[in-house]
């Protein structure tokens, strides 16, 4: 059995509902238009021309999000697993950090309501310092 260091095994798990359909959330994980809006806390910016998404098992992602005082936070990494419009598990780093040791992000969407017409996320992060 491999040895797991410290770091390997904090994690945390965020949930929220959102007021929109599953497909609409999806969208905003997995295309570079709504990502550039939604990929960043208050008070920051995403500028689109950052925003690079190849939404396939081995493809890359990568974003820069700018704060108000200029400073920059480069963010990138590999998507591990699709499986639309439910599941998507990615690594989560800096610019030349090893996809390898990277954080794993899984983010997963569930019809939520009646109708379906709210989504339930539940947003994963294993693997940080």
């Amino acid at each position: 059995m491999p040895e797991q260091t410290a770091s390997a095994t904090k994690q945390f798990t965020i949930t929220r509902v959102f007021d929109a359909p599953r497909d609409v959330v999806w969208r905003a994980w997995t295309d570079p238009d709504e990502a550039a809006i939604w990929w960043h806390p208050r008070g920051i910016t995403t500028p689109r021309e950052s925003v690079e998404l190849a939404v396939r098992p081995g493809g890359r992602y990568r974003y820069t999000m700018i704060a108000p005082d200029g400073t920059e936070y480069p963010t990138e990494g590999v998507y591990r697993e699709i499986t639309p419009p439910e599941r998507l598990v990615m690594t989560w780093g800096s610019p030349g950090d090893p996809d390898e040791t990277a954080p794993v992000l899984t983010i997963e969407l569930a019809e939520h309501g009646e109708r379906g017409e709210q989504t339930h996320m539940t947003f994963h992060v294993l693997g940080i310092d």
